[in-house]
């Protein structure tokens, strides 16, 4: 499968020591013979690099006619609007805000800034208003959240 020879041959790429911090998101052969490869990288991606390690693939497809003469390939990051798939992103993305989907029905969506991640959870930190008889009391509140509870997690960009 295509997939997972894109997957070693990206692998073996960011075991150089220009491409140390990056890591595959996600790879996905659609029908129409185009390939989209999704990765990022614990600091930055630049659209050479992006570029780079395209042409990089290419030359491997087109050497060993793994998709023959017409197709399309795609490498970028994943982009603002895709879900939070591994933790290497949440933790990229501390001091951001989130916008957490559960998988769980009726639980309510959240949303708040990202203050820290782990292996197994991230931390959000919410306003909350409290009633106290008559009066409305507002804080913030830091809240894990385990990924195994989340549906999806996309952060929300801030316009200023």
């Amino acid at each position: 499968m295509i997939e997972q020879k894109i997957e070693a041959l990206l692998a073996e790429k960011f075991k150089e020591e220009e491409y140390a911090d990056f890591f595959i998101v996600e790879i996905k052969m659609h029908l129409n013979n185009k390939l989209e490869v999704f990765i990022d990288s614990d600091t930055s991606l630049p659209l050479s690099k992006c570029q780079k390690i395209s042409r990089f693939l290419e030359s491997h497809i087109d050497e060993n006619q793994w998709l023959g003469e017409k197709y399309i390939i795609e490498v970028s990051s994943p982009g603002i609007s895709r879900p939070l798939t591994l933790y290497r992103q949440y933790k990229k993305n501390i001091g951001r805000k989130l916008a957490i989907n559960f998988l769980e029905d009726g639980v309510k969506k959240r949303v708040g800034i990202l203050v820290d991640a782990n292996e197994t959870a991230c931390f959000i930190e919410e306003k909350v208003v409290y009633k106290e008889k008559k009066k409305k009391i507002r804080t913030t509140e830091i809240t894990e959240i385990q990924y195994t509870a989340i549906k999806k997690a996309v952060i929300k960009p801030a316009f200023k």
